[in-house]
């Protein structure tokens, strides 16, 4: 079953990539206006409208819920591209700069699930869509402490680790759902 996970997680983050991609030739990297507390709050939005959405059973804005999740990844994913060139100051960078970084950072995301499945057994897919999402809310919430005391922890892992669970729940979220195929 891991190895379906491994093929899973890599279409989904294939999916979430050139969707990335093609909002940066749309877009540009405008994303690089933003602290990274205001990518944490665009990551709380989205989440939190998946939880009302699920809370509520029904929805007035067409969007469905799985493009909240792609969203979550890829602002996830921002962040982590944020930190990366945090020393760089182009506020424009050219996707081919970026998809190194991009996928640095989902690779080392896709090591830690792979660890963290081996050592759990994959139990995540006997979870609920919906407590995955309270998962990635708690997650948030803890950034958002992080950020406030400006990055210090005692004894917890840091930013960069939280937004990589997250990204594994959303992409789990995802499997979930059959966005996958």
């Amino acid at each position: 079953m891991e190895n379906q996970t491994n093929t899973e997680y890599k279409q989904v983050i294939s999916r979430c990539k050139e969707l990335f991609r093609k909002k940066t030739i749309d877009y540009g990297t405008a994303w690089r206006i933003l602290r990274l507390s205001s990518i944490t709050d665009q990551i709380f939005i989205k989440a939190q409208r998946v939880r009302s959405i699920q809370e509520k059973g029904s929805q007035k804005v067409e969007d469905p819920i799985i493009d909240e999740f792609v969203g979550i990844i890829n602002y996830c994913l921002i962040a982590l591209l944020q930190i990366s060139f945090s020393k760089d100051e182009r506020m424009e960078i050219p996707f081919e700069d970026l998809e190194s970084q991009y996928d640095r950072w989902a690779n080392e995301t896709r090591s830690l699930l792979e660890n963290k499945n081996h050592d759990y057994g994959e139990a995540w897919r006997e979870m609920r869509v919906s407590s995955m999402t309270d998962i990635i809310l708690m997650k948030l919430l803890r950034v958002k402490r992080i950020e406030d005391n400006e990055g210090n922890t005692l004894v917890s892992e840091g930013i960069e680790a939280n937004y990589q669970d997250m990204i594994n729940y959303a992409v789990f979220c995802l499997i979930k759902l059959g966005y996958h195929d």
